[in-house]
């Protein structure tokens, strides 16, 4: 095995590291949750990523979004996914697809994953997301962010936790209305990644039918039955 993997031993057995490289995870949004997604996906050696987001960089998205550096302001994020993961890890194959999801599209961009992995920033879409999956049978991991704040779920075809969770006709999320730091979607992506390993592997206790809710400012950690 490479030098590159040998410290995800005894976490992973080199067998499931192995097995990494026939995945392929789709990541639905490249911004803060999905740059930090990306980036840890690749660094683990999951086969195949496909990053899609339809949205290019803003000055406003340098004080939290991994992929945002001052050169590629203006450029498209998918891109930059791209662009980043030929510089960390070669041996994964990423597919950037620059565009926005919607419910035309999201059952053909999805079709043929191992996973599904939210990083996006509005209800709407997430609600869309969460049907295609349940269309084409894939598991999805939830996650979003506001401020200090942050929550994860597990969720497989059926569940229906994302219609719990937002009302159908809400389009954005409360971080705009909480501000959006830096370590928030470090963390959250991070356990959309344990989340998101532990499906594909079958490995451990996840959160399904469950929602972790994060509370970085008073370090409040609670899983909630849903």
């Amino acid at each position: 095995m490479s030098r590159r993997y040998e410290r995800n031993m005894k976490t992973l057995s080199p067998e499931e590291n192995t097995k990494l490289r026939e995945f392929k995870v789709f990541v639905a949004g490249c911004g803060g949750l999905g740059g930090f997604v990306i980036e840890e996906l690749g660094r683990l050696g999951i086969g195949h990523i496909t990053a899609v987001d339809g949205d290019v960089f803003e000055e406003s998205n340098l004080n939290r979004q991994l992929l945002s550096t001052m050169d590629l302001l203006g450029q498209g994020k998918a891109d930059a996914a791209r662009e980043r993961m030929l510089k960390v890890n070669p041996d994964v194959t990423v597919t950037s697809i620059q565009t926005m999801i919607t419910a035309e599209n999201c059952p053909e961009l999805i079709r043929g994953h191992d996973l599904v992995i939210d990083a996006l920033d509005n209800m709407g879409t997430r609600i869309v997301l969460e049907k295609s999956c349940e269309k084409e049978g894939i598991p999805m991991v939830h996650g979003a962010i506001a401020g200090w704040y942050g929550q994860v779920s597990a969720i497989f075809p059926g569940d229906r936790t994302i219609e719990k969770l937002y009302p159908k006709d809400g389009e954005k999320g409360v971080e705009t209305e909480l501000g959006n730091p830096a370590f928030t979607p470090a963390m959250v992506a991070s356990i959309e990644v344990a989340e998101g390993l532990k499906i594909l592997l079958g490995r451990g206790n996840i959160l399904r039918n469950k929602l972790l809710c994060i509370d970085l400012l008073d370090h409040e950690y609670e899983c909630f039955d849903l």
